[in-house]
């Protein structure tokens, strides 16, 4: 049996759009009936995403013509209701409450290839009044849970993103320097959301955390969570072009000045150790400084590329370094379970911008997210609780 739900769409971009932001279109449409595999679910919380993000600014892909269909449902971090079970479906029930888990296409091994409501063709977001998804998508909330739902929606992507890159990233460090000679890494940190929560998790391994923003918004949250903040407008020059820096005498001066000043930052606040695990989800503008920051035996890592997908370093310079480059995509579901639970106990989610927008404000909220107006955590309501 059909039924109809509305949505937010994204269409992919006609010739003169190219280079634009996407505007998302609300529409109603039919919702096939569930196959034996699949579940029925209404969205209740989401949270915006980096992915989300990229998906409206068409960078790297249009999203749509990489699936290869006329329309696309973003939003595939969220907490949903299951409204219907296929018969084959065991694990979950009907009027349970579950997070999306976005490792929709995974290989042999479990470890995500194509993301939910992303680039995994056929699949649909939470910026929906009715989902149907199958049961590997979906990982039941803790019963009874103590926390609020939103903040499950924002910790579906983010935390769980972050459990699985800390885990190998803080592992590959012990491997070089275990904590009887460091007891105390320093672990730096750029980016949103994930990198908030992975510095987080690193204090909770007895690290020194260090995240670094421009914004007073970001900063204040930053402190409230008791880490050490590094305000990025010290340096606001901080911004590589390889090309610029090759050409442009003026814009060279800057830069140079702009990094010597986050180095000193990095040497006064590690006592000259410099970083031992540098979390970077922004990429080719940061990089060059995020490696000369980089202690020996050091560790960069990242989930992420939210301001450049191409770099390049020196390999024999690195090598005698001993740095480590690790990258991850999202999470295996064990992996997603174990940070459930840790969560669930220690208390470790989102604290959410205080603004929740309603389902009819996502154009506002879309709008904001370009603008950069955002918190680390923003959900959107969809259906009741």
């Amino acid at each position: 049996m059909t039924q109809r739900a509305q949505a937010w769409f994204l269409y992919p971009a006609r010739p003169d759009e190219v280079g634009k932001p996407a505007e998302l279109r609300f529409e109603e449409f039919s919702l096939r009936a569930i196959a034996a595999d699949e579940v029925l679910a209404e969205p209740l919380y989401g949270a915006w995403g980096a992915n989300m993000y990229h998906a409206l600014q068409r960078k790297p892909i249009d999203v749509c013509k990489q699936r290869g269909e006329p329309r696309v449902i973003l939003g595939n971090a969220g907490v949903v209701r299951v409204l219907q079970v296929g018969a084959d479906v065991v694990g979950v029930r009907e009027g349970q409450l579950a997070m999306l888990f976005s490792a929709s296409g995974i290989d042999r091994y479990g470890y995500p290839e194509k993301a939910l409501a992303y680039d995994a063709t056929g699949t649909m977001g939470c910026l929906s009044t009715r989902m149907i998804l199958r049961r590997h998508e979906l990982l039941p909330l803790p019963p009874g849970t103590r926390h609020a739902l939103p903040r499950w929606a924002a910790f579906s992507g983010s935390h769980i993103t972050a459990w699985s890159n800390w885990e190998l990233a803080f592992g590959t460090l012990r491997l070089q320097l275990p904590a009887d000679e460091l007891p105390r890494p320093h672990v730096f940190g750029w980016g949103g959301g994930t990198t908030l929560a992975e510095l987080e998790l690193a204090q909770r391994h007895g690290c020194h955390s260090v995240a670094i923003s421009a914004s007073e918004r970001r900063l204040s949250h930053i402190a409230q969570l008791g880490l050490a903040a590094l305000d990025r407008r010290l340096f606001a020059d901080l911004n590589f072009d390889e090309a610029r820096f090759a050409s442009e005498p003026e814009y060279r001066r800057a830069y140079i000045v702009a990094e010597s000043i986050f180095l000193r930052e990095v040497n006064r606040l590690t006592d000259g150790e410099k970083v031992h695990v540098f979390i970077d989800y922004i990429g080719t503008p940061v990089f060059r400084a995020t490696l000369r920051a980089l202690a020996r035996q050091g560790v960069v890592t990242t989930a992420g590329w939210r301001e450049g997908m191409n770099l390049s370093f020196l390999r024999a310079g690195e090598c005698i370094a001993r740095h480590q480059f690790i990258h991850t995509h999202y999470a295996r579901y064990p992996q997603g379970v174990a940070a459930t639970e840790y969560a669930e106990q220690h208390g470790w989610l989102p604290i959410m911008d205080q603004r929740i927008y309603r389902f009819d404000e996502i154009p506002e909220l879309s709008r904001a997210s370009t603008a950069g107006e955002l918190g680390f955590y923003t959900a959107f309501s969809i259906n009741r609780e």
